[in-house]
């Protein structure tokens, strides 16, 4: 899953970029200063435009803010919210992108044509 920072303008010099994640009442700051925090930092890989999940859970589902702070009085803010259905059973995030492609079950009878 890739969740897109609409606030990064790259015309801002040497921006300052900060996720957090909010769920109810509860706001984690999980990147700061260059850094990803735990238990974010062995799943998710960072750019300056996205943040992607390697793998995401139904923990994962709540609003993820972007924040951006330019080097002057610049301040930009972008918020999506996530919401992770279906099993709890950890899947590649290709499964989870796109539908599966359509089942071809082979026969185990098939025998290949003679070549006479």
């Amino acid at each position: 899953a890739s969740i897109p920072c609409s606030a990064y303008r790259s015309s801002w010099n040497m921006p300052r970029i900060e996720w957090k994640f909010q769920k109810g009442s509860s706001l984690v700051l999980f990147y700061y200063g260059g850094e990803l925090t735990e238990p974010y930092k062995n799943r998710i890989q960072f750019s300056p435009t996205t943040i992607h999940f390697n793998t995401v859970t139904r923990e994962d589902t709540g609003k993820y803010i972007c924040e951006v702070v330019g080097d002057g009085s610049q301040i930009a803010k972008s918020e999506v919210n996530l919401i992770v259905q279906g099993t709890a059973a950890p899947q590649p995030p290709s499964l989870l992108c796109r539908p599966p492609g359509p089942a071809r079950p082979r026969r185990r009878d098939a025998v290949p044509p003679s070549h006479a």
